[in-house]
């Protein structure tokens, strides 16, 4: 009774702002401010707001929402122990018929590499012996008298 009450003021409000709106000749914003004040009375006419306030009101729906909220952070914590490598517990033995081959990459490795290759030596990234090159460029500089 008392949320009816505030919605049909709060409607009131709306619609008597909406003709002082019209008044000044500011048609268009009148009628929006027409439409959103409608949406309160509107609302308890069909009965949303009784639903409403009996949802928020209830303790049963209150525990309800606890135990979905506990659901979720369930689901959420498995999946991120299962993302930091715990979820191996639940592969097929390793002679298994879906084992891998030795040597093959791992899923999602990048193609054309293999997820277990040996590293290599470190800033050598790219490089080429050129020991000889520099042998040839020193003879060409003496030979000019550099």
């Amino acid at each position: 009774m008392l949320t009816s009450t505030v919605c049909a003021a709060v409607s009131a409000g709306g619609l008597g702002i909406a003709l002082l709106t019209a008044y000044r000749k500011r048609f268009l914003a009148a009628t929006r401010i027409a439409a959103f004040a409608l949406i309160p009375i509107g609302l308890v006419m069909t009965g949303i707001i009784d639903w409403v306030t009996d949802l928020v009101f209830k303790p049963t729906v209150w525990a309800g929402f606890g135990v979905l909220a506990l659901s979720a952070l369930l689901f959420l914590v498995s999946r991120a122990a299962e993302r930091r490598g715990s979820g191996g517990r639940d592969l097929p033995p390793a002679g298994g018929p879906d084992a891998l081959a030795p040597g093959a990459p791992a899923i999602g490795a990048p193609a054309g590499r293999p997820a277990d290759r040996p590293k290599g030596r470190s800033g050598t990234k790219g490089r080429k012996d050129t020991g000889g090159e520099f042998d040839d460029i020193e003879a060409i500089l003496k030979k000019h008298g550099i």
